[in-house]
């Protein structure tokens, strides 16, 4: 019998009870439920200093700055096999806490080769990015307010080596919170990707 998938599920919403929060909370028990081996992080809740920009982490494979929870992140990607980033919409792209953690981890992510070209360090693995915000549907997506957001998490973890599986985008939250069929659509993609 396989074993089960390591899923990690990273909330990148600075509100505990926001709608970011209630779908990715609904994943994580459907992954629960399942059996896959689920990993749950609140990047509100953890203490990640900003990159400073050096570089180094090219050359030496990490970071130069003191340890912080960035590196048991990169840990947990390092362990999974699905990797599902909840993310709100901040100006057409992902917060600044979301950023700041894959700047820092970069170098584990990705590599230079010897030609100066990108070379993806976490190849084989699935991705699946889900976005709210109160821009209006379908205008969270012709304006690219959702859809920035998305783009942003598609650039990242296209130089990682990830494949996106799946995405879900959420517009008009301020007129209305997310709903029993949007949290059974976010369980349906967990589902599949649990078996």
């Amino acid at each position: 019998m396989p074993s089960k998938k390591n899923i990690l599920i990273i909330n990148g919403s600075p509100r505990p009870r926001g709608n970011i929060s209630r779908l990715l909370e609904c994943m994580k028990d459907e992954a629960d439920k399942a059996g896959c081996r689920v990993t749950y992080v609140r990047i509100s809740a953890l203490h990640i200093k900003p990159c400073t920009g050096c570089m180094q982490c090219r050359k030496d494979g990490r970071c130069r700055l003191p340890h912080d929870d960035s590196v048991e992140v990169l840990k947990a990607i390092n362990e999974c096999d699905v990797m599902v980033i909840g993310s709100p919409c901040y100006w057409g792209n992902i917060p600044g806490e979301l950023k700041i953690l894959f700047d820092r981890i970069v170098y584990g992510l990705m590599r230079t080769n010897g030609k100066g070209l990108p070379e993806p360090l976490q190849k084989g693995k699935q991705a699946v990015f889900i976005s709210t915000c109160s821009t209006p549907f379908p205008f969270n997506i012709l304006f690219k307010q959702s859809r920035g957001t998305i783009r942003a998490l598609k650039e990242i973890f296209r130089w990682s080596g990830f494949r996106v599986v799946a995405t879900f985008e959420k517009g008009g939250t301020k007129q209305h919170d997310v709903s029993e069929k949007d949290l059974a659509r976010c369980r349906k993609i967990i589902g599949r990707l649990c078996r």
